[in-house]
């Protein structure tokens, strides 16, 4: 099968032959239909030997859908039905991994991966092996190509929200840093889950429009006058919550500058940007500070619901799988409205 695999730290990616895959015990062989590109994956081509607990090499890619092929002798799987993947593979055996909140194994800081694609191989490849059944959520006649970034960019997005979604009603307002393949999907998740208002930021005119078309109130490019348009759209007290899908120090910055007291500073870009945490210091009082990490499974299904509801569509721009390398230089150059897909031929 074709693969796309990562060969060693500093070294680009190469699409390359594999033998496929045999699936055993329990485990799945997925006929990949579709795989999102992510930053994510650009930060673990751009890693240095050591900064990361993976081993190369190993097959990239941590948002599949496609179609079960095979069944290793103990999973009970139906051949062609159609799935998405939950990437976020933990140890497999500890309680939260039990509960399918891998994403917060308890054996995380032991283990050589974070999840598909990251440290085992992923679904950047004809087929992709999963280990259990229990990482797969049917889509039914959902679009692979919008469906594959529900199980990252939706799902991180639907986490994130859900954290504070308690504290959001109808007086609330919410600003959305980086409206890329994550960030115009928080949008609309907002828009579907709460009644409060949402304000979009970004530096690019496209994505400020792929933000209107997904839903939001306003959307406002980001310079050093963007906090005060947050306060001055909320009569000068400051936005409710700050989801950052940038996690830069400017954003950061921002963020901060544009909560009110008492908000909720939600990180879940991976920019390197550093905040100084100090009390008194440059964050409001109340200040609520949360880094999510993915989703569960569970939260994957509710997703997926929202998705075959209508009340969630991810927009996508498609290559052929082997096609990488331009798909990579798109999304380092930002040169993507929404979110990039790899389709296998």
């Amino acid at each position: 099968m074709t693969a796309v695999r990562l060969p060693g730290w500093g070294r680009s990616p190469v699409v390359t032959e594999l033998p496929r895959p045999v699936p055993r015990d329990g485990q799945v062989l997925v006929r990949v239909e579709a795989v999102g590109l992510c930053h994510s994956d650009l930060h673990v081509i751009d890693a240095a030997r050591g900064a990361m607990p993976f081993r190369p090499p190993f097959t990239l890619g941590h948002e599949v859908a496609g179609r079960i092929a095979a069944g290793g002798p103990s999973a009970a799987v139906t051949v062609g039905e159609r799935v998405v993947v939950h990437g976020p593979w933990g140890c497999g055996s500890c309680p939260r991994c039990a509960r399918g909140r891998d994403n917060y194994c308890d054996r995380r800081s032991e283990l050589s991966w974070a999840g598909m694609g990251l440290g085992v191989d992923g679904g950047m490849a004809d087929h992709v092996l999963v280990p259990s059944t229990k990482h797969l959520v049917p889509i039914g006649e959902l679009d692979a190509g919008e469906a594959a970034p529900l199980t990252d960019a939706g799902l991180t997005s639907y986490h994130a929200i859900a954290g504070i979604r308690p504290r959001l009603d109808e007086d609330s307002t919410v600003a959305v840093i980086g409206i890329g393949g994550l960030g115009h999907l928080a949008v609309q998740l907002i828009r579907a889950l709460t009644p409060c208002r949402v304000i979009a930021v970004d530096v690019r005119d496209e994505a400020l429009a792929l933000a209107e078309r997904s839903g939001a109130h306003l959307s406002t490019k980001a310079t050093a006058d963007t906090s005060r348009v947050l306060r001055a759209t909320t009569g000068g007290a400051g936005v409710d919550a700050v989801l950052d899908f940038v996690g830069s120090r400017s954003t950061l910055d921002l963020g901060a500058r544009g909560l009110r007291s008492d908000g909720d500073l939600v990180l879940v870009g991976s920019s390197g940007g550093e905040l100084t945490v100090r009390k008194p210091g440059s964050l409001p009082p109340g200040c609520r500070i949360s880094l999510p990490f993915w989703g569960s499974r569970d939260e994957l299904a509710d997703v997926v619901a929202l998705s075959r509801a209508g009340a969630l569509s991810a927009e996508v721009q498609r290559f052929p799988l082997t096609a990488v390398h331009e798909a990579i230089s798109a999304l380092r150059n930002g040169n993507l409205a929404g979110r990039a897909v790899l389709i296998p031929g």
